[in-house]
């Protein structure tokens, strides 16, 4: 989304239809094509053999495979216990089963038992014998605490507020934007640029020095980027710079979190065109953040972002965004279903992901 100058209103069924069939930006009847897509799935090969650690951690197993490289942990039982991508802080671990759903805008549910959680480091091959490591690990493998889903999906319709201790509402049903005043033949339905510190109605004091200033009007809104920064910024921690350029951890918008070092390139960015749609998206996994060209306008810059959650009930790749069509955080179906398998509208924007 384009970086910001430093009760979502009421809208009915029938009115938002009416101004998604006025806006031409959408392409709504692009996004009604569902065809069956073809997936490439390519071997993943295993760099290292599996070792077993010690008493202590329940005769456990590492091993090393490739595409991306990374160090996977396996119970006794031969059983994925936790994935380690070399140069990311997401990880993903084996937990409870959960069932994400958002019964007003899809049929789609995901049953999961993957946890993605933000480790304090970068993982590098053998981190799993150093202090941190060991020390995150025994706090989380086995915990129940708010991860990286629990927080994005505190902020889809329906969802309930919540407060921290100085009574600023950090959670809750989100908006993505303003809806936009000029009326423009061709413009957006809602405004852009409002970043995680609008919807909490705070000043925000950046790393660099830069205090990112909420603006009245946007108020509970998060756009794509912002929905993206929220969660995994403010919520889980991870650093965030203040623009595009400055400061450094998650860039402020879509395109600049695509183009950063940050993290692990696990669909590398060729290009922008239809013909550099990615093939392989096998080798994503939950918590991967997903980038899209939707728009011609914005000339070579990406413009929407979101995060891999699973495989829906019906073996479909969801991901969850914040999106103008549902005024907010969803992985509904207004405006083109939330699905990167196929050729539907998502699908077929899609140009790279990166697991940070």
């Amino acid at each position: 989304m384009a970086g910001k100058k430093k009760s979502r209103p009421v809208v009915t069924g029938l009115v938002l239809l009416a101004l998604v069939g006025t806006s031409g930006y959408l392409t709504v009847e692009l996004r009604k094509q569902e065809e069956p897509g073809i997936t490439e799935v390519r071997n993943v090969g295993v760099l290292e053999g599996g070792r077993s650690t010690g008493a202590a951690e329940g005769r456990t197993t590492w091993s090393r495979l490739e595409n991306p490289a990374r160090s996977v942990l396996r119970g006794a039982d031969g059983q994925i216990k936790a994935v380690f991508t070399d140069g990311a802080r997401t990880a993903t671990l084996t937990g409870p089963a959960r069932t994400f759903q958002e019964p007003a805008s899809t049929a789609s549910k995901v049953s999961t038992t993957d946890w993605v959680r933000l480790m304090p480091e970068p993982w590098t091959k053998g981190a799993e014998n150093k202090k941190w490591f060991k020390d995150w690990y025994a706090e989380y493998k086995d915990s129940k605490e708010d991860d990286i889903f629990a927080f994005a999906f505190q902020y889809v319709a329906g969802a309930p507020d919540k407060k921290d201790e100085q009574g600023v509402v950090y959670a809750g049903d989100a908006n993505f934007g303003p809806l936009n005043a000029t009326g423009a033949e061709g413009g957006d339905l809602r405004l852009e640029q409002s970043d995680f510190y609008d919807y909490l109605q705070v000043p925000y004091p950046f790393r660099d020095g830069t205090v990112g200033q909420p603006e009245s009007m946007r108020a509970r809104s998060i756009d794509c980027s912002g929905f993206i920064r929220m969660v995994l910024g403010y919520r889980a921690r991870f650093p965030l710079m203040s623009s595009d350029t400055s400061g450094d951890g998650l860039p402020r918008t879509a395109n600049g979190m695509a183009r950063s070092k940050v993290g692990a390139d696990i669909l590398p960015l060729s290009g922008i065109s239809a013909k550099d749609r990615p093939a392989a998206i096998d080798q994503l996994q939950p918590g991967d953040l997903v980038f899209f060209k939707l728009d011609t306008r914005t000339g070579q810059r990406l413009d929407h972002v979101g995060m891999v959650l699973g495989h829906d009930t019906e073996g479909h790749l969801i991901f969850v965004s914040s999106r103008e069509e549902v005024n907010g955080p969803t992985i509904g179906d207004v405006g083109g279903v939330s699905r990167l398998d196929g050729n539907g509208y998502y699908a077929k924007t899609l140009r790279s992901a990166k697991r940070l």
